[in-house]
């Protein structure tokens, strides 16, 4: 550093600006600015404009981009906003279509049932751990869906309502044990039991239980049910596939397959109501 002080080159430079200073002096004394004064301010000042006027239209353009970008990015999330709305949209207008579907599928249904009161429901979940197809619907007692509700589907019977929440209810099926119900042979019109049954569970069967030994009903007869406190009569249940003598030879036994699609349903009707729901046969 101290021979640049004692270089040529800096006392050159001394030389400038001690010229520059005294011709300074001497326009400020004589009250003007020499032209030799004024070139010298220009060789100086011009290199320093023009990088002030770079540096300048660095700073504007990226203050235009940061602005385009702050821009873009609004548009972007209107344009998310918006998007997410025509969603919402599709998805009401699917359900509202499904639903639509659902009670045209069903108004043969109504008209041959008049008493009977109907509720749209979608099927949300499935009990992994149930080898009689239970499931979970979106509908519950805010809707009027109450335990033993009847479940159908537009093919035929599927169950009943198990337990209600506010907002779901758990439906079991006609493949559950726990099940129980009065039915008969169309054809025949010889009355029996549907229920559950394990065996017959896993291929998507049910028993008609309590036929008569002389029984008629044959392979390809359709099961109605016959009504009662449970379920309201003339509901299509399945058909027969095979008729057996029970073990201890007394009666004989019809396994049936329902005409609904259990294991593949995902819409559902809810039975909130029909005449005689709730009361034994022996009120």
């Amino acid at each position: 550093m101290g021979e640049f002080w004692k270089s040529k080159r800096f006392k050159i430079l001394l030389g400038v600006l001690v010229l520059l200073l005294a011709m300074m002096l001497q326009a400020a004394w004589n009250g003007g600015v020499p032209p030799v004064l004024a070139q010298a301010v220009g060789v100086v000042v011009t290199p320093v404009q023009r990088a002030a006027a770079f540096i300048s239209d660095g700073v504007t353009s990226h203050l235009r981009r940061y602005l385009a970008a702050d821009q873009l990015a609004q548009e972007n999330q209107q344009l998310h906003d918006e998007l997410r709305q025509l969603r919402e949209q599709m998805v009401d207008y699917e359900r509202y279509k499904r639903e639509s579907e659902t009670l045209r599928d069903y108004l043969g249904i109504r008209e041959e049932h008049e008493d009977l009161e109907l509720l749209p429901a979608a099927v949300v979940a499935r009990d992994p751990n149930s080898r009689f197809g239970s499931f979970t619907i979106d509908k519950g007692t805010l809707a009027g869906v109450e335990p033993l509700d009847p479940v159908i589907s537009a093919d035929g019977l599927v169950g009943l309502v198990r337990e209600a929440g506010p907002n779901y209810a758990k439906v079991l099926t006609i493949l559950d044990v726990e099940i129980d119900a009065g039915a008969k042979v169309l054809r025949t019109q010889e009355l029996g039991t549907i229920s559950g049954d394990v065996e017959l569970a896993g291929q998507g069967c049910c028993k008609l239980s309590y036929l008569d030994r002389e029984s008629a009903a044959a392979a390809g007869d359709l099961v109605y049910t016959s009504g009662g406190a449970l379920f309201p009569a003339d509901l299509v249940v399945g058909s027969i596939l095979r008729v057996e003598d029970e073990r201890e030879g007394i009666s004989r036994f019809a396994v049936v397959r329902p005409t609904a699609q259990i294991a593949e349903l995902t819409d559902v009707m809810v039975i909130t109501s029909f005449n005689g729901q709730g009361v034994q046969a022996d009120e």
